[in-house]
């Protein structure tokens, strides 16, 4: 349907002025305002950021707006975040921005930002925290990680950092060089420590960590320095959770001197440093060495002090002991060399008796052999003249068998089967035993006397039936 000639038209950048010139009348001034900042979309090329901004309960967007923050507010922004919170303008964080309501005829309704509260951004970071240490604490697991059981001397560490964080390096090294040069076994399981990525990256190691708890004492969640902003990580519930209910000990070091995070709170052991957690791991081993070595002096001192008191106990002894032992020596030498006497006149007596019985033993001994001999040599004679004849019989016997099976193999040699007329035949090489063997139409051999004689089968008879 078309309008009305009488009807004015208008054309889409006079509405839009309309638009642009209303929103000015009705927002003429600035005002404050908080939301969240979703995606900060800065451009580096240009300098400006066009800030997406939300409002959120309970995970759910109620509201959400385009912004613009210009370059030259940016900057001074920015940099006023990083000096207060040692953290720049980022993702993820609430803030409190002046801004005032614009309109541009290309890009449409958005909030032009002149300023943004660091100190609210830092509040905000403080609810959170007793938030989290709130719910903790109603599910009763804030002190659960405390009550684990630390080992006496925590040898196996499982490092949660960055690889490339200063205080990864300060932690290793102070455990690596210690003075009493303790050994340490250690490895890296790397995640982000800070960001919009870190809570999640944190968790997933600590998840990985629990399947292989075995090979590990302590867990340490190493981070070199940074502002509070920058420690918002540490103040989520999630995180805090994981830690709090973690089955072995964990040690944070997350390098700052503020108040302590959620994380923190829940952990077995709190330092403020990477330097401070490494020293806490190695103070359980000089706890222990040092009562061990303070030990072992006391030893060596009891045992030197009882060495010196029995020494002149024992010199006296060995003196007494050489002294008796001189005097009974002397008292029995008269009565050995007259017990050596009797047992040498003794033992010359029975010596000789000895070789006198032994000679006459010899003598019948002699008398007795060459009889023996006499009639073993007459009976062996006897034994070799019916061997001997025996012998020959039965080798006449086997030369006769002999004979015989030879004439009998002579006869069924083949050839001398052939010279009686018999024939041999044959298929495919075998010779035929039956009328299995062979089938109609088979080629067979017959081998004879004088040559061989090849034929076909036309038909097989068995008790006069054709087969």
């Amino acid at each position: 349907m078309a309008p009305d000639k009488t009807v004015k038209i208008f054309r889409l950048s006079q509405v839009t002025a309309s638009i642009q010139a209303t929103i000015q009348k009705r927002y003429s001034s600035h005002f404050w305002v908080t939301a969240e900042i979703n995606r900060l979309n800065h451009y580096s090329h240009s300098g400006h950021c066009y800030p997406e901004l939300v409002e959120k309960v309970n995970g759910k967007i109620l509201a959400e707006i385009r912004s613009v923050l210009w370059k030259d507010d940016f900057v001074r922004i920015n940099q006023q975040f990083i000096t207060q919170l040692q953290t720049p303008l980022k993702d993820g964080i609430k803030v409190l921005m002046l801004v005032k309501v614009a309109f541009n005829p290309i890009s449409g309704i958005q909030l032009q930002i002149k300023d943004i509260d660091p100190v609210f951004t830092l509040g905000d970071l403080e609810r959170e925290k007793n938030e989290s240490v709130a719910k903790l604490k109603s599910e009763k697991i804030f002190d659960l990680n405390k009550s684990r059981p630390l080992p006496l001397l925590p040898k196996r560490i499982a490092i949660i950092s960055a690889q490339t964080s200063k205080g990864y390096s300060d932690f290793i090294k102070i455990l690596d060089t210690n003075p009493h040069r303790f050994t340490f076994f250690h490895m890296l399981f790397p995640a982000y420590l800070q960001g919009d990525r870190s809570v999640d990256s944190i968790v997933s190691v600590l998840q990985k960590l629990e399947k292989v708890k075995d090979h590990f004492d302590v867990v340490a969640i190493i981070r070199g320095g940074g502002g509070d902003v920058g420690l918002s990580t540490f103040n989520n519930f999630e995180l805090a959770k994981a830690i709090a209910t973690f089955p072995l000990p964990v040690i944070t070091g997350i390098g700052h001197a503020t108040n302590d995070t959620v994380s923190e709170m829940v952990s077995y052991y709190n330092a403020i440093t990477p330097t401070q957690s490494a020293g806490f791991l190695i103070k359980r081993f000089e706890e222990f060495s040092v009562p061990v070595e303070e030990a072992v002096k006391k030893i060596q001192r009891e045992a030197e002090l009882k060495l010196s008191r029995n020494k002149e106990l024992i010199r006296q002894s060995v003196g007494a002991l050489q002294s008796k032992t001189k005097t009974a020596v002397r008292r029995n030498s008269e009565s050995l060399m007259s017990e050596q006497k009797q047992i040498a006149q003794a033992t010359r007596f029975h010596i000789r008796s000895a070789y006198e019985r032994l000679q006459s033993f010899q003598e019948r001994t002699s008398a007795a052999f060459s009889q023996r001999i006499s009639a073993t040599a007459g009976n062996l004679s006897k034994i070799s003249e019916v061997l001997k004849s025996k012998s020959l019989v039965t080798l006449n016997e086997q030369i006769i068998k002999l004979n015989t099976t030879e004439n009998q193999l002579r006869a069924l040699d083949p050839e001398n089967v052939l010279q009686r007329g018999y024939s041999i035949t044959k298929h495919n090489g075998s010779a035929v035993s039956s009328l299995k063997n062979v089938m109609s139409g088979d080629t067979i051999e017959s081998i004879l006397l004088d040559g061989t004689i090849k034929s076909k089968v036309t038909e097989k008879i068995t008790d006069g039936r054709k087969h």
